[in-house]
């Protein structure tokens, strides 16, 4: 199941990443979790762009911080399913991006960063992490 409160849980997220926590931000991840991202792609030489296990994401957000130090976001929105929840911010650079993030036992099970496809109207995505 997702958290019983999502905004709260992405506020705490938000707070978390804003702070540059990767370890806050790993807490509501599952060992095991499986994360995918274009930047991840574009970042880490010879990925596909999944990621494998929480070292495998704290590798690859340390990485993302150090690279970006001003990193900075703000929830724009968040929306709930059944052991869903996605949280859609703005990143330092004022695009916007969403983190689809699936729940199970209370831990991130499964993530994906998206953003928003080349020719959108309003295409203000830049590599945030």
């Amino acid at each position: 199941m997702r958290p019983d409160n999502p905004r709260a849980f992405a506020d705490q997220w938000c707070a978390a990443w804003n702070a540059h926590d990767v370890e806050a931000v790993l807490a509501h991840f599952a060992d095991d979790v499986v994360f995918t991202s274009p930047v991840a792609a574009q970042l880490l030489e010879g990925s596909d762009g999944s990621l494998r296990g929480k070292e495998a994401l704290r590798a690859y957000w340390t990485e993302g911080l150090r690279l970006i130090p001003d990193l900075r976001f703000e929830v724009v929105g968040v929306y709930a399913g059944l052991d869903t929840v996605v949280i859609h911010y703005r990143n330092q650079k004022g695009g916007l991006v969403n983190e689809v993030l699936h729940f199970r036992d209370g831990l991130v099970r499964e993530g994906h960063g998206t953003y928003l496809a080349a020719g959108s109207d309003d295409n203000l995505a830049g590599a945030t992490r």
